[in-house]
């Protein structure tokens, strides 16, 4: 079940936005009273609720917004068990204060805006002493092993428990505790209008990640990195489990470069399965697989890491999709796909490039390779066996095919590019990996000077729908996955620029 918090400053407000989300399918509202500008009338929210309520009133020094004193707030939270509330959230210093009375549940509650604490067994065991029918322990996750630490407690306890972490890298334990046993998560009502540090949406934990269907048996997928919170990754895979009836989730986590390794072997205590691989993070991977494929391990570059046999497997799904992607663009421009002699230009030196720069060379292009630091450029050039140029030289480089490898460009930078518009030929094929945007200014100007383009959509997709089957042993659903991400794309830019598409 999701309880979403509702925090409004007018009853007429509270109460319009209850509605909406009755409506919208919403089992469980929370009514955030120390919102409230006026004193809460209790009796007018709960009168006629079209939804069951949880009654929260947080004093400031929880991070709330009471206004009154603390004789008048625990004097509205009795009101509320009065009122006949459903449930009603109790501080564990206040619980024992407040009685029991009728049919209302107490949720005695922990919060910490700073740390997830060693001792979160004794803490749950001293809220046991306080009379409840749900413990709430929420804290902050600084590292990934917080989240399997409060989801091992939340598996563990007698008591209902509901219990995740706070803050971006806490989203894991977010959509998982129910897993392992909470009797719900929190959402807020829109991304806009979050109640704590990292919370979800209510269309976000019900529709992307399907929090309700998520039990003891949903397998489990991610993708690592840092940053990760743009990544567009479990927007497609979660679609196509949908599209495929599969009982799985796909979840964003962020997992900092410092902690890498101690952070997969944490998350192996929550049974995941897979994880794409991102940012920093696919040189560094490989130093926890225990099997590399040959092309793989030349590249010395995963972005994909499953689990067979108990063992863990590392490979590659950027290379076969950029070079099948490079192959069909040099078809459809009339010309022919063979990869053989054509000269490249290839922009950076990370993850992407590293794979892609060595399926090229083995596939016999001329490849020439430029990096913003020149030392890192070099090395790789060295590591390829192809030609190096300066960053401040790569206009002067002749090509057939220019690969940009850079994040110049990329979503919320619209106005970057890392080639200028003179430097191109006409003839010359821009292959931009990006795929957000997916018409960078890159490729804009590439067209505008007759180039032949590729944007890095069909790339994303092609490796996505790769290490999909590798997760699922499932056939991916593609047409469906680039449909979900084009979708998901122009509703965005719809967000920014309301105007946009109205004259296509």
């Amino acid at each position: 079940m999701i309880c979403i918090s509702l925090g409004r400053t007018r009853h007429s407000s509270m109460m319009e936005e209850h509605q909406a989300l009755a409506e919208k399918g919403a089992e469980l509202v929370e009514l955030r009273v120390d919102f409230m500008r006026k004193r809460p009338d209790l009796g007018r929210l709960l009168k006629d609720r079209p939804t069951p309520v949880l009654v929260t009133c947080r004093r400031r020094s929880d991070r709330g917004r009471w206004f009154g004193t603390e004789d008048q707030r625990l004097t509205l939270l009795r009101e509320a068990i009065i009122a006949g509330a459903e449930y009603v959230d109790l501080e564990e210093d206040v619980a024992k204060s407040i009685r029991r009375y009728g049919k209302t549940k107490r949720i005695i509650s922990y919060h910490n805006f700073e740390e997830t604490p060693i001792d979160l067994y004794d803490i749950h065991r001293r809220m046991t002493q306080c009379d409840p029918d749900i413990i709430k322990i929420v804290t902050m996750a600084n590292t990934p092993a917080d989240n399997v630490r409060i989801l091992e407690m939340v598996s563990a306890a007698k008591i209902p428990t509901v219990g995740f972490c706070m803050g971006e890298m806490g989203t894991v334990s977010r959509i998982l505790c129910g897993r392992f046993g909470s009797p719900f998560t929190y959402a807020s009502f829109s991304r806009e209008r979050e109640m704590a540090p990292g919370q979800l949406s209510y269309a976000e934990v019900r529709n992307l990640y399907r929090f309700p269907r998520i039990d003891r048996n949903t397998r489990i997928f991610g993708v690592i990195g840092d940053p990760i919170a743009q990544s567009k990754s479990p927007l497609i895979h979660n679609a196509a489990y949908r599209k495929l009836g599969l009982n799985a989730v796909y979840i964003p986590l962020r997992i900092p470069a410092d902690v890498l390794q101690e952070s997969l072997r944490e998350y192996e205590r929550l049974g995941i399965e897979g994880f794409s691989v991102t940012i920093p993070h696919k040189e560094g991977v490989l130093q926890f697989a225990s099997q590399i494929d040959a092309e793989t391990d030349i590249m010395g570059a995963a972005n994909t890491l499953y689990r067979r046999d108990g063992q863990w497997h590392a490979t590659n799904t950027d290379a076969p999709a950029a070079i099948e992607s490079l192959q069909a663009a040099l078809k459809k421009s009339g010309g022919i796909p063979d990869l053989t002699g054509r000269k490249v230009l290839m922009l950076g030196c990370g993850g992407v490039s590293r794979a892609i720069g060595h399926s090229l060379v083995r596939k016999g292009a001329a490849v020439t390779l430029t990096n913003r630091s020149r030392e890192r450029g070099r090395q790789l050039a060295a590591e390829l066996g192809c030609q190096f140029t300066s960053w401040e030289n790569r206009g002067a480089e002749t090509c057939e095919i220019l690969i940009n490898c850079t994040p110049l460009g990329m979503h919320p930078n619209l106005d970057e590019t890392p080639f200028e518009q003179h430097w191109l030929n006409d003839t010359t094929l821009v292959f931009d990996t990006i795929y957000n945007p997916e018409q960078t200014l890159l490729l804009k100007q590439a067209r505008e000077r007759g180039c032949p383009t590729l944007g890095g959509m069909d790339m994303f997709i092609g490796q996505a729908a790769l290490q999909f089957e590798l997760f699922t042993g499932h056939q991916a659903p593609r047409d469906y996955m680039e449909e979900t991400l084009r979708r998901a794309n122009s509703a965005a830019r719809t967000i920014v620029n309301p105007a946009a598409g109205k004259d296509d």
